[in-house]
This record gives structure tokens, C-alpha cells and sequence, in this order.
């Protein structure tokens, strides 16, 4: 189910208790699921399929969430089951910065 994603807008899964809010996304449609079900607006019906095995690594409260060009980025609001994907490929916890060293 794609849909266009702003920044703020906050989404949950339908199969887990996963919550996350966009901080970045880019202008076109994108197939966002959680736990490989379509994720959904808070007020949003749908259908509980069951969480995917593919995509049932779990997401912790507090991490980014990015794809390998950094072109998205989501906050976890709230932990659960299910692995955060877009177009079919989970995205991965935003490591931090290195800082220089101060030799």
C-alpha cells in the first residue's frame, strides 16, 4: 500500500505494538510496512495478517531508523516485533556520528 510520507507524520503497525514517526522521507510514494504488514496512521483500520517472519527483528523505543542511502529516516516512538521496511528492504538502526580526534 504506498503512500506519500511527510515529516511528523506518525504511523504504527497493525501486527505488533510498533510505533514511528517520519523525520525524513523522500517526495515520491513509498511502500512502508512494519513487521511486513502495510503500517498504518494511528486512527487507521487494518487487517492483523500476522507478523512476517522476514521482518520480525524487532525495533527499540528511541533508535533511527534509515535506508543505506540515508534518503529516510524514522524515530521508533515505540518498541515492538516488528522490523520497519520500505519497498520490501528493512531499514537499519542510524549508527553515530564519529567525532574527530582531539590528538
Amino acid at each position: 500500500m504506498p503512500r506519500h510520507v511527510k515529516a511528523g507524520m506518525k504511523l504504527r503497525s497493525a501486527v505488533c505494538d510498533t510505533q514511528i514517526m517520519t523525520l525524513k522521507a523522500p517526495a515520491r510514494e513509498i511502500d512502508i510496512r512494519i513487521g511486513g504488514a502495510p503500517a498504518l496512521l494511528p486512527d487507521e483500520e487494518g487487517e492483523s495478517t500476522g507478523l512476517d517472519p522476514k521482518f520480525a527483528e524487532g525495533t527499540l523505543a528511541g533508535k533511527r531508523y534509515v535506508d543505506a542511502d540515508e534518503t529516510m529516516e524514522f524515530l521508533c516512538t515505540k518498541a515492538g516485533q516488528g522490523t520497519v521496511s520500505v519497498d520490501g528492504v528493512a531499514l537499519a538502526v542510524k549508527l553515530p556520528k564519529a567525532l574527530p580526534s582531539s590528538d
